[in-house]
C-alpha cells in the first residue's frame, strides 16, 4: 500500500510539499517528523498517485 505525506505549513497548516511513499517508509518519515516538530498529515494515496 501507498500513501501521500504532506508537509504542512507551521503557521496556517496548509500541504506545501507532498510525497507518495510505500508503507515501509512511512514509521521512518513520521520519527524524522516528529524529532523536529515538523506538522505533517498521512492518508492512503490514490492509486493513479506516483
Amino acid at each position: 500500500m501507498r500513501f501521500e505525506i504532506m508537509r504542512l505549513d507551521d503557521i496556517d497548516g496548509t500541504a506545501v510539499e507532498s510525497t507518495v511513499v510505500d508503507a515501509a517508509s512511512v514509521n521512518r518519515i513520521v520519527q524524522q517528523a516528529a524529532s523536529v516538530g515538523q506538522r505533517i498529515y498521512i492518508r492512503p494515496a490514490d492509486s493513479a498517485a506516483r
